[in-house]
């Protein structure tokens, strides 16, 4: 794009959040991030145009004003899950989608497989797993496995063992996003083969009830973790308007806090497998309560509410061209 044209396209916008400044952290957060991106945008095809200074000068206003003092500084930790985060999710719901798309497709190869070749899930799971499993169906216990442990040691393994397998769902992304597709196909296939393992056995509605009330958490942090991976795999691939290393740069930044953002989501399905899940004979109503509260926050949180965000953050040309004239 040539540069008169990119100034035509952007000027109104630019001149609205420089000379009407808003008082709302949040409009000034969203606008902040309107204006970097058009920086590196110029920095890229106009590296020593006037258009270039302007917008540097623009950003770093912008910067002082979100930073301007140690107060605000300090609510810049839950700042980063209220506004960066759903953002950053928002921005990258295509990925995320993928992610979803991946692992549901993955999880029905797993259970198919298992259906149709009866060694599948011994190959999967290991014999002793699954050895583990009948005989505590044979006791009429069949989900006892999550009380066999001290609930506090069970909740510390169960963190590290999924906060282990976040990152790197995440980190296998930098091979070109390949390697997050593996890490979504290994868990996936896991999943789905052992789903169908109770299903076989009877068990489906029971597995509902009492391992979603965790999984939907721990599910929904390895198919976002793996959104992440592609995130920073596919900015190597489709650099667009960046050098390959300032896309790459810029991916794996905003991958990184994905995965970091959902660190909080990792601790509270360890907390729900640790403490909660263990009481199998809780009441249906109880454990479907639960799970339709996680469901819930999930479907807001990544979804929902990110969307809103970007819709009140991201005023129109259109509408900044109305104000304006006004």
């Amino acid at each position: 794009m040539r540069e008169p044209l990119f100034i035509k396209q952007n000027i109104e916008k630019w001149e609205e959040f420089e000379h009407t400044p808003s008082h709302d952290p949040d409009v000034i957060a969203g606008q902040f991030i309107t204006i970097t991106d058009d920086l590196a945008y110029s920095r890229t095809f106009y590296p020593k145009s006037n258009t270039t200074k302007y917008l540097n000068g623009l950003a770093s206003k912008f910067h002082q004003s979100i930073y301007k003092n140690k107060k605000e500084k300090k609510h810049r930790f839950f700042q980063f899950w209220k506004t960066d985060l759903p953002l950053l999710f928002a921005r990258h719901k295509k990925q995320l989608l993928y992610s979803f798309l991946l692992f549901l497709i993955f999880s029905m190869m797993g259970a198919l497989s298992a259906k149709y070749d009866n060694n599948f899930v011994r190959l999967i799971l290991t014999d002793n797993y699954v050895n583990m499993t009948n005989e505590n169906i044979a006791k009429g216990d069949p989900f006892g496995v999550y009380k066999d442990e001290d609930p506090v040691l069970m909740f510390i393994g169960i963190a590290e063992h999924n906060l282990y397998v976040t990152v790197m769902c995440f980190a296998a992304g930098i091979f070109f996003s390949i390697g997050s597709v593996y890490m979504s196909m290994q868990n996936a296939v896991m999943l789905g083969s052992f789903e169908y393992f109770l299903v076989s056995k009877g068990l489906g509605t029971q597995s509902v009830l009492v391992i979603w009330i965790h999984g939907v958490l721990e599910i929904s942090s390895i198919i976002i973790a793996c959104g992440a991976g592609l995130v920073m795999g596919n900015s190597i691939i489709f650099p667009k308007t960046y050098t390959r290393m300032a896309s790459f740069k810029k991916g794996a930044t905003e991958g990184l806090k994905i995965v970091i953002g959902i660190l909080p989501v990792i601790v509270a399905a360890a907390v729900l497998e640790g403490f909660v899940t263990r009481h199998t004979e809780m009441p249906a109503w109880l454990s479907i309560s639960i799970l339709l509260t996680t469901l819930s926050f999930i479907i807001w949180y990544v979804i929902i509410y990110p969307n809103i965000l970007t819709r009140k953050l991201t005023p129109t040309l259109s509408q900044l061209a109305d104000g304006n004239e006004n």
